[in-house]
């Protein structure tokens, strides 16, 4: 009779195999932050009217299917506009050190879908003032129900504005190697290496969020940020290349072992971080009741 194979590195691995439970229970123990497309599928429905725009306009001449086929593009283009403000807004209230979005998608899609929505009107024959109100009103639209791009910077109080700034590009730039892996491994359809990718990601996000807490922590953490997940990044992308042209248990073997210590040497950066937090928070509060005692007030704990 027929066996199914299901090995630990196959799509679906049999839940009695040795190495399938030990992975299983490592990827059990590690919470990993999953992430949701915040664009949703109601920005692909604003493909639709482009579409049927462009339909509509093939059989009234020539003047017509190009002011139709100008207006589709610009609501194609408002609706990828939209689909990327709505991911640049998400990870800018992901983190607590951000700088606004250089290009404000989200008001330009707007406008473009404003634009749009005037030149449909015109091609359906409307005059040009009842074309402009259409398009006031479909720019109004979007913008109640998308919202605006965030129109200001974001921080921690009490820090300046250099070591922010100083903390954002670093983070952005780190956001980007972690995306080009994810991509990279997505690429293969290995759902479990996925899952890995996504559990180092976890550690990394982790490091990430104590900086911007305290971006004091930026020097020691920088070469994390910046020399090792660019390793990681050639790393999967080499792995990835490998991978591709046929199934390489050596090369595999060699890329998890690799994720493994950087997660391990990840996460021990994050608890040395807080434990000097933890050590700063100490010697302050311990200065301060001396101030107190100074000063003849109670602090409220008992003296050992």
């Amino acid at each position: 009779m027929a066996q199914r194979y299901g090995g630990r590195y196959s799509p679906d691995p049999r839940p009695d195999d040795p190495e399938t439970r030990d992975a299983a229970k490592r990827l059990s123990t590690a919470p990993t932050r999953y992430r949701i497309d915040p664009a949703g599928a109601r920005v692909n429905f604003l493909y639709l009217p482009a579409a049927v725009l462009a339909f509509v306009s093939l059989g009234g001449g020539p003047e017509r299917l190009a002011l139709g086929l100008v207006g589709a593009a610009l609501w194609a283009l408002a609706a990828w506009l939209t689909r990327e403000g709505l991911r640049a807004e998400a990870a800018y209230h992901d983190r607590k050190v951000a700088r606004r979005p250089a290009l404000p998608r989200k008001l330009l899609a707007s406008l473009l879908t404003g634009a749009g929505t005037a030149i449909a009107a015109g091609v359906t024959g409307t005059d040009l003032l009842g074309a402009a109100l259409y398009g006031v009103i479909g720019m109004a639209l979007h913008v109640t129900a998308f919202g605006i791009d965030p129109l200001s910077d974001k921080g921690v109080a009490g820090v300046d504005q250099f070591q922010q700034d100083r903390v954002a590009r670093a983070v952005e730039e780190a956001e980007r190697h972690l995306e080009e892996m994810r991509r990279t491994v997505a690429r293969l359809g290995d759902r479990h290496l996925e899952g890995r990718v996504a559990r180092f990601e976890t550690a990394a996000q982790d490091l990430f969020r104590t900086v911007e807490n305290d971006p004091r922590d930026l020097t020691s953490a920088r070469r994390f940020l910046s020399v090792y997940l660019m390793g990681a990044r050639d790393a999967t992308t080499k792995y990835a290349e490998i991978a591709e042209r046929g199934p390489n248990d050596s090369a595999r073997r060699d890329y998890l072992a690799l994720l493994d210590d950087l997660e391990e040497n990840f996460a021990a950066r994050t608890r040395k971080l807080l434990q000097n937090d933890r050590a700063d928070l100490n010697v302050e509060i311990e200065v301060l009741r001396d101030r107190l005692r100074r000063e003849g007030l109670r602090t409220g704990y008992s003296e050992e």
